[in-house]
């Protein structure tokens, strides 16, 4: 009797019916874990040291990482697990959960993401002559490929002009006609011929359809009215093949940038713009957390890209 009482107390949480609903498919870390529920690092270990005192859980070190697991069970434990799962599959919180998990999988075995991660992380640890962010930005356009660029919320067109460096041509798409103006006037005097402004909206550029290899949102996306629509339009300009770079907050709650910086929308989540992108009709998408900022409000910058 007792080991029934101690599996239902564990039981009766609901974040530790949440955690439970995830372990089913893989095992996953704390880390992963905290990827895709956002809840905090202590907050999760505490939850799978109750999990795993109960004799629901498992574990295995692997380097610095612990992975947590459904511990193969008797029928009666077997049966506390199931009811478990399902409960954890009933919280509103499970869809976006799921989608994150899928999300984690992939990138799990994206090798060239864990190592990107792995070496822009040491980046900054150590100084070195000559060594910066603007130089390893030059040296990426220099090897980008000749394409036709859509730059969608394009402002005063910083980002279009890097581009248009090395594109074959990019269009600059914003809603504000004197940034159109100034950019345009810009361009003219650097002498890029292959950069064109256009006054339109996120939800429908003034582009023909497939007629572009890239379309980019660059923290541009949380000013549209719907994100969703302003995506589908990125579906329907861009070339078979072609592909969507979203680069975008994180979901905060810093409410004040609605005023300082016009933001209709406080960041976003991941699976919310994974279910986006799949709804368009996206696929091969990736989504990570690419900056994290040191200071209150402590931005994190995500990217997203997927191909048509």
């Amino acid at each position: 009797m007792s080991d029934t009482l101690e599996s239902l107390r564990a039981l009766a949480d609901p974040t530790r019916l949440r955690l439970m609903a995830l372990l089913e498919k893989d095992e996953l870390s704390v880390n992963e874990l905290q990827e895709i529920t956002r809840l905090g690092q202590s907050r999760i270990s505490t939850h799978l040291g109750q999990l795993q005192n109960a004799g629901l859980l498992q574990s295995r070190r692997e380097g610095k990482r612990t992975f947590y697991s459904l511990k193969p069970a008797d029928k009666q434990a077997g049966e506390f697990v199931q009811l478990a799962i399902r409960g954890g599959k009933e919280m509103a919180e499970h869809a976006s959960d799921a989608v994150n998990l899928k999300r984690m999988l992939v990138l799990r075995k994206e090798q060239a993401q864990l190592y990107f991660n792995q070496v822009a992380g040491r980046f900054d640890r150590s100084y070195g002559p000559g060594r910066s962010w603007q130089a390893f930005g030059h040296l990426l356009l220099r090897i980008m490929p000749p394409l036709e660029i859509a730059d969608l919320g394009s402002g005063e067109g910083l980002l279009s002009e890097l581009l248009a460096r090395r594109a074959k041509r990019v269009i600059a798409v914003d809603n504000s006609e004197k940034m159109v103006g100034f950019g345009a006037e810009k361009a003219k005097k650097n002498g890029l011929k292959n950069l064109e402004f256009r006054l339109g909206e996120l939800d429908n550029p003034p582009i023909s359809s497939a007629s572009v290899d890239l379309a980019v949102l660059s923290q541009a996306l949380h000013h549209a009215e719907t994100p969703l629509t302003a995506i589908l339009s990125a579906y329907k300009i861009l070339r078979p093949g072609g592909q969507i770079m979203i680069l975008d907050l994180l979901e905060h709650g810093f409410e004040n940038a609605r005023e300082l910086y016009g933001d209709r929308w406080l960041g976003f989540k991941t699976s919310d713009l994974h279910g986006w992108l799949e709804t368009a009709g996206f696929r091969k998408i990736e989504i990570s957390v690419v900056a994290k900022e040191d200071q209150p409000p402590y931005f994190q910058t995500i990217l997203a890209g997927a191909e048509k």
